[in-house]
């Protein structure tokens, strides 16, 4: 066999130079280099969005532009998200649809809106609370549901008689001191003209000139029922009592006597029951306003900023009794606490319809603290700012009524009158001017809160449909007559937390979802 050997066909090695160039490092962050096509298509997004600029409105036709815009590199996404609110804040209130088209979120006014409102909202009371009082109450009438289990005088008044509850509610934002500021001259002023304008006092009373030295002696060292019965009416009058002698102006307040305050939202653990207490009765509001009320004031069995007990609307006027000197710290104590969330009401209405700086320094409720022969007058009020309130008490007067053969006996008398026939229509007035700007003809659908914690915002959860106390406009024979269908609907709301006030309903809108918005 013939071998052929080829000779090999050697290739020259061709030198190849790599020239290593190093980077310099550098803090700011390199984005990556974009293609002629993308920058292109960047570019006539640019012009697109100058274009709807110049024709003042937005494309809506979303469905392939947000399709394109979630393709896009994050870098670029994140570019045109900094730059369109820009162009779409300006008209967002006008135009919210366009402004969720452009952002894929609505505007923020609408989550400011409904929180302010949401705080106010009545509040479900605890099942806890509610299947104790249940156990406690025989009757299941909306009057006895609403008191709740009155406690003895002794009882309510424990933790009071604690110097460490000044402390509690120091904590709370209330102090039984003035502020460095003190309240507004208009109160001073008015204060003053209601400790000076005279009244007309009540004949034929233990007051009497030639009865009022026997009075004092036997009322002193008796016990504080003692001298409820005696004096009491003598020192504070009673807003109905008056009313029902022929001052038809006092015809909307109601009054309470040793009654708990179980439908206001707490402050603290203890809960306020008053010797005597003062508000609006429903019939003092019209049936529009009693229905822009309704989301915030609830019904029989829920909790709300406004009402003290089922029947009371916006206390202002507290009285607490007591035997013995040193008793009144404690009287002051409890009506510090009464009146706080007295002045509180007024002040989280006109915070949700942004009119609170009216109230600063005003004073919006009053308290007397008396025995067989001392009294006490204060005034209540809030100094607000942006980002805290805080509860002041301002002294009015302090005396001896029993001295002087009892010259100052018709003073705490002639206060209250007056609180009655001079302040309270004013003050009436101006509650009446922030319910008039409460949303009309909508309803919440807030879940039951359990928590105790005062300033947490829970809702309102309700489904009493006829047994609402501002949605009926029922006199207290038709209350009565629903008494014995109360009991099961108490336990239909402890079996349904969540239930939710019948008619249209109102949902605010959510961030970030094409089928959330307003209905």
């Amino acid at each position: 066999m013939l071998e052929v050997q080829c000779p090999e066909v050697s290739r020259p090695r061709q030198a190849i130079n790599v020239s290593v160039v190093k980077r310099a490092r550098t803090s700011v962050h390199q984005a990556p280099r974009k293609s002629v096509r993308l920058a292109k298509y960047e570019q006539k997004q640019a012009s697109r969005q100058a274009d709807r600029r110049k024709r003042g409105h937005h494309d809506l036709r979303s469905g392939v532009h947000r399709g394109e815009q979630r393709q896009k590199p994050v870098f670029l996404a994140r570019s045109r998200r900094q730059n369109i609110p820009a162009a779409c804040d300006s008209i967002h209130e006008e135009h919210p649809i366009a402004y969720w088209a452009a952002n894929d979120e609505w505007p923020p006014q609408y989550f400011e809106e409904d929180r302010d409102m949401e705080n106010i909202l009545a509040r479900k009371r605890s099942v806890s609370s509610m299947s104790r009082q249940n156990s406690d109450t025989d009757s299941a009438t909306p009057s006895s549901t609403g008191q709740g289990e009155q406690k003895s005088r002794e009882q309510k008044s424990a933790e009071y008689k604690k110097p460490q509850y000044a402390t509690v509610l120091a904590t709370k934002g209330v102090f039984l001191k003035s502020s460095p500021s003190g309240v507004t001259k208009a109160s001073q002023e008015c204060c003053k003209t209601m400790l000076d304008q005279e009244q007309k006092y009540p004949p034929h009373t233990m007051f009497r000139d030639d009865l009022f030295d026997a009075t004092c002696e036997s009322v002193q060292d008796k016990n504080e029922t003692r001298v409820i019965r005696d004096i009491a009416l003598l020192i504070v009058p009673s807003a109905e009592v008056l009313a029902i002698r022929g001052a038809t102006h006092l015809q909307g307040l109601v009054d309470s006597v040793n009654e708990g305050w179980n439908n206001s939202i707490p402050l603290t653990k203890t809960r306020p029951q008053p010797d005597f207490a003062v508000g609006f009765h429903r019939d003092a509001f019209s049936q529009e306003r009693l229905d822009r009320m309704h989301p915030i004031v609830g019904d029989f069995n829920d909790q709300s900023y406004f009402m003290a007990t089922w029947y009371m609307y916006f206390p202002f006027l507290t009285c607490e009794v007591k035997c013995g000197a040193a008793a009144l710290d404690v009287a002051d104590r409890q009506n510090a606490h009464s009146m706080a969330i007295a002045v509180r009401a007024v002040v989280e209405l006109f915070r949700a319809v942004k009119r609170e700086k009216e109230l600063h320094r005003e004073i919006l409720a009053y308290s007397i603290s008396h025995d067989h022969r001392s009294v006490r007058i204060y005034g209540y009020y809030a100094e607000i700012d942006e980002s805290s309130t805080k509860y002041y008490r301002h002294s009015i007067r302090t005396f001896d009524f029993t001295e002087l053969h009892g010259k100052e006996k018709w003073t705490a008398y002639q206060f209250t009158k007056n609180v009655y026939d001079r302040w309270m229509p004013e003050h009436f007035k101006r509650i009446c001017s922030a319910i008039d700007q409460i949303p009309a003809n909508i309803s919440f659908s807030v879940s039951q809160s359990e928590s105790n914690h005062p300033g947490q915002t829970s809702g309102l959860s309700q489904d009493l449909g006829a047994h609402s106390i501002v949605a009926s406009s029922a006199g207290s024979a038709s209350i009565q007559a629903q008494g014995d269908s109360q009991s099961s609907t108490d336990q239909d709301l402890i079996a349904t937390p969540s239930a939710s006030l019948t008619g249209r309903e109102f949902k605010k809108p959510k961030r970030g979802s094409a089928q959330r918005g307003r209905e």
